[in-house]
């Protein structure tokens, strides 16, 4: 749900999965319908699996009730106004015993955005609010989904978002932005062991994303 560009769709779909990848942004979801289909052509879509994108609102679903096995809503649930619905919707799409993920900005990083920039919170279609873990496990809690733990991610882009934020979230030309920016796409390309390890000790610290992961249970719906 909110696939966006639709990184982790194209990951699960090279995983053999059978992948819906839903977000409301249809000339996005052009983009992400394209990159399945060359996928598909180059071989990276192991056999069995599917992919296919769907445009809707978070907060009505188009899909039955026990649709899913596996949900991820990643950098979403900060953007929409009343997330109670969407967390519900989330719950009903999703079968019993099934697992989701859902990922916000974690607190202390996201604080340190807001602080430093306004543009970064309130154009369109921005941060609507800042979570704390104990809130969104809470809130999703009370919906009825089952809390199996949590861990931060992406210490290495706290950073390069305080200086965005620094420097003007649209000041793409500002030297230091541009040369984190290379720094975060040679890790993301390579993957070297300095800056893995680099983001282990990070990731407690600053992660700029929390990862909630949870259970229906069993005997739900």
């Amino acid at each position: 749900m909110g696939c966006g560009g639709g990184r982790h769709a194209f990951e699960l779909y090279r995983r053999g999965a059978s992948v819906v990848a839903f977000d409301m942004d249809a000339e996005e979801l052009k983009t992400v319908a394209d990159m399945f289909g060359a996928m598909e052509l180059e071989g990276q879509a192991p056999e069995g699996s599917s992919a296919e994108t769907v445009v809707g609102d978070a907060l009505d679903l188009p899909f039955p009730e026990n649709s899913f096995d596996k949900i991820i809503a990643a950098e979403v649930m900060e953007h929409i106004p009343n997330d109670m619905a969407a967390m519900k919707e989330l719950f009903r799409v999703l079968k019993p015993g099934g697992q989701i993920a859902v990922t916000v900005p974690s607190w202390l990083p996201e604080r340190i955005c807001w602080a430093l920039s306004e543009a970064y919170h309130t154009a369109p279609g921005g941060h609507v609010r800042i979570y704390t873990r104990a809130e969104l496990e809470a809130k999703l809690k009370s919906i009825g989904f089952r809390i199996e733990g949590h861990h931060h991610a992406h210490g290495l882009h706290a950073p390069y978002w305080w200086i965005k934020c620094a420097v003007g979230v649209d000041n793409s030309e500002n030297p230091l932005a541009k040369a984190y920016h290379q720094v975060l796409v040679w890790d993301i390309m390579k993957r070297p062991l300095a800056t893995r390890l680099a983001e282990q000790v990070l990731n407690p610290l600053i992660g700029k994303s929390v990862v909630v992961y949870l259970t229906k249970p069993s005997y739900a719906g």
